[in-house]
């Protein structure tokens, strides 16, 4: 008896104990390796669904028995309770679930710190399913700042056996991408979005992402950490709101800063396209808009770090779809041409940063120039057609005076610019200014404007096939398999209304005596493309008027032009009708030009393209340029006659070809042809007198004749420079006060217009003032007087 009493005892305090515990204890066998009992677990899921109250006290008694197991080692009976916890969680969704979280989450925890990989990696097993579950109630409490902290360690994890460093890596990876999936579903979770937790998954994700290291374990994983980062990078921008791409992409470009990842360019290319194919396609602008900023803070950077920046800006215009710039359109090319300017300066001064030593090469600074430009370009085609004629009318306004900054005058600005319609294109309001800018003086920018228009006629990319001919004539240009599409209603209605305004332009443009080879052969390279890409029959007739009548302003004796410029007119044209009788394939026409082209190789061999322009450097020599052109006459001449007869023999309407073509300067033109760009905008302030007395602009009341032409070309780039970095309020304040002017003007007029009613006798009475009718514009009338 006195031996039976302690096991009586025994067995009361087992049976004494609660039912909970002993389900609980019941689901573990003697031998851990037997693994969970299933049929006791059976019986414990039962309960807890049956009594969902007592799971706060099943997840205690569980978190109580694995915390005691992981002291005394005994990882079996580890895992069977994380195993039960797990089956618990997916089964109970009643609303004291989230008390059982609280003891779920606790373990989790104590897992994850454990020292032993195998315990970290059940650990983050069991929280990814957890992460899975979409829970009935909300949690108002919870924290997930540890497992944040914690999963974004185990992906920096520089474990020493290579195989479990990249099991503890990708076990990291989807730690995080639990915690977003917990997180994001529900408003009420923890701000995932926050930058502080940013700021430590965003790293951890590219830290993955860019390990080249990252083989994975062959037969044990399906996928590598990087391919696994891929997935879960994009996951998290594809959740990430309006309020939130900030906070995502902010820790993005100081990952690049800090570990020098701009210069390389392919993994901050490879991040950015990940990103923008990701996030809505709504928010794509936002992530430019970081991209401008972060290019702007960098702008005394080195110009491989800048580069970089720039680069992936281009490949992030080409992902985005159209117009999704975004409302800033001219903000992103105003920031652009800042940066291509400060390029220029840096390039001159041999340093982006004098007080930090920072030293820079040309070539590098070329580079940058080049992708800069590119990446205009680039953001331009993103545009609406519509818009992308302002653009380019707005990058003109942005180009100063030449001499300061020689390398904004880029002659592949529009590089990248394409459309299909050239009414959209090329707007009169686009189109009217440009075609202004041929009549400057300074031969930079016509040239600059001529490879604006090439660029922007060219839609089938037939330039670079006319550089050839530009310096040689063809006897058959079908070696050139050009593309040639028939002429649309629309490019019909674009040279119908603007072709007459083009050949006067481009005989003008002739007419310049500072005009050099470059500009003649752009010259060309625009007659050409106008005729295969713009020309019907009435447009083939006007280009041949206007072919011979450079051929005539070549024989005028012209004092401004030089014997050379009257010789690459010559050579223009000659090249250009070779060129045009081929395309009309009239054999008459072809045969009478190229007789004149064989009898000017015997004779007048300088009137022909290949000795006039001469591109070979290393021939050291200068065009053969005879002492005059009297002698130039008769059969070396196409004949306008001839050429009529075998036109209209073919049965093209040659009545505009017998009318000869002599397009005048006029008011308009002498205002255009200033010398700068910067002229043309500020020609509305030069004839305001008010601006005389701006100590600023005061220069060109004191040009001198031996320093006018410095003290104007100063005045020039002062308005300019005031025009670029004056505040707006100061620009709007000098309007105001110009319509304030104009109105108080209109009104000295209404006063003296609007006059009192004569009185009957024919003068006011004596002692009386006369009194002041009131104008029209201020009478009240009645309502049936006004419709």
């Amino acid at each position: 008896q006195i031996r039976s009493k302690p096991a009586g005892v025994c067995g009361c305090c087992g049976a004494l104990r609660p039912r909970y515990k002993r389900l609980v204890d019941n689901i573990f066998p003697e031998d851990p390796e037997d693994g969970l009992v299933k049929v006791n677990m059976e019986k414990l899921t039962f309960y807890a669904l049956s009594a969902p109250e007592k799971l706060d006290r099943i997840g205690a008694y569980l978190s109580e028995r694995l915390s005691r197991d992981v002291a005394r080692h005994r990882y079996g009976y580890v895992c069977i309770a994380m195993e039960a916890l797990d089956q618990l969680l997916m089964a109970c969704h009643c609303q004291s679930i989230n008390l059982f979280v609280e003891s779920f989450l606790t373990m989790v925890r104590k897992l994850l710190e454990a020292d032993k990989p195998n315990l970290q990696i059940l650990g983050t097993n069991s929280f990814v399913k957890f992460a899975n579950i979409e829970e009935d109630t909300a949690s108002y409490h919870r924290s997930y700042d540890f497992f944040v902290s914690r999963f974004s360690e185990m992906c920096h994890s520089s474990y020493e056996d290579p195989d479990v460093r990249t099991k503890i890596r990708m076990a990291g990876i989807r730690g995080l991408q639990g915690v977003v999936r917990k997180t994001v579903r529900d408003e009420l979770q923890a701000n995932i979005w926050e930058r502080q937790h940013m700021d430590k998954i965003v790293p951890s994700l590219l830290f993955n992402l860019q390990d080249p290291t990252d083989s994975g374990s062959p037969g044990c994983e399906k996928e590598s950490p990087a391919e696994l980062t891929e997935r879960c990078f994009r996951e998290l921008l594809g959740r990430a709101a309006y309020g939130n791409i900030k906070n995502a992409i902010k820790p993005v470009l100081m990952h690049l800063d800090n570990h020098s990842l701009w210069e390389g360019k392919s993994f901050a290319v490879r991040c950015f396209k990940i990103i923008m194919y990701s996030i809505q396609s709504q928010h794509s602008h936002l992530v430019i808009q970081q991209l401008l900023g972060h290019l702007d803070a960098n702008s005394k950077s080195s110009a491989t770090v800048r580069a970089g920046i720039v680069e992936v800006l281009s490949e992030a215009a080409v992902i985005e779809a159209s117009g999704s710039v975004g409302p800033t359109v001219l903000e992103v090319f105003n920031t652009l041409l800042k940066q291509l300017r400060l390029s220029v300066d840096y390039e001159l001064t041999g340093s982006c940063d004098p007080y930090c030593n920072n030293k820079t090469t040309t070539d590098q600074e070329r580079q940058l120039q080049e992708a800069v430009i590119k990446t205009i370009g680039s953001f331009a085609n993103t545009l609406p057609i519509y818009q992308r004629a302002e653009v380019m009318l707005f990058i003109m306004g942005k180009i100063p005076v030449p001499g300061i900054y020689p390398a904004l005058g880029s002659p592949i600005v529009t590089e990248r610019y394409e459309s299909s319609n050239m009414l959209a294109a090329l707007p009169s309001s686009f189109l009217e200014p440009l075609l202004s800018f041929t009549l400057m003086e300074d031969p930079e920018i016509r040239l600059l404007v001529l490879s604006i228009l090439i660029s922007l006629i060219d839609r089938h990319q037939n330039t670079h096939k006319f550089t050839f001919l530009r310096s040689v004539i063809l006897s058959d240009i079908s070696v050139l398999k050009l593309k040639v599409d028939k002429c649309s209603r629309q490019d019909n209605l674009f040279m119908k209304k603007h072709g007459q305004r083009l050949y006067r332009h481009i005989f003008l443009t002739c007419s310049e005596e500072n005009s050099g080879r470059s500009h003649y052969q752009a010259l060309y390279t625009l007659l050409a493309l106008l005729s295969v890409e713009l020309a019907n029959e009435e447009v083939v007739v006007d280009l041949i008027r206007l072919a011979l009548a450079l051929q005539d302003l070549a024989l005028a004796n012209d004092e401004r032009l030089s014997l050379y410029n009257r010789c690459a007119v010559h050579a223009l044209s000659a090249a250009y009708l070779s060129l045009i009788s081929q395309l009309t394939t009239v054999p008459a026409f072809c045969q009478h030009i190229q007789e004149v082209i064989e009898l000017r190789q015997k004779e007048v061999p300088y009137l022909l393209p290949e000795d006039i322009f001469i591109e070979n450097p290393r021939i050291m020599c200068v065009p053969r340029v005879p002492e005059s052109l009297e002698q130039v006459e008769g059969e070396v001449l196409f004949q306008q006659f001839q050429i009529a007869e075998v036109l209209g023999g073919s049965g093209y309407n040659i009545e505009i070809l017998n009318t000869p073509f002599t397009p005048q300067i006029t008011d308009e033109d002498r205002l255009s042809k200033r010398k700068s760009i910067g002229d043309t905008i500020s020609l509305q302030m030069d004839m305001d007198p008010r601006y005389n007395n701006n100590p600023l602009l005061s220069l060109s009341h004191s040009v001198d004749s031996v320093n006018g032409e410095e003290q104007e070309r100063e005045k020039r780039r002062l308005v300019v420079e005031r025009f670029q970095t004056a505040p707006f309020e100061e620009i709007a304040a000098h309007c105001g006060a110009k319509s304030s002017l104009l109105q108080s003007k209109l009104d000295q007029i209404f006063e003296l217009t609007i006059r009192p009613p004569p009185s009957p006798s024919g003068s006011a009475s004596q002692g009386q003032t006369p009194t002041r009718s009131v104008p029209v514009y201020e009478m009240k009338f009645p309502d049936l007087c006004v419709y």
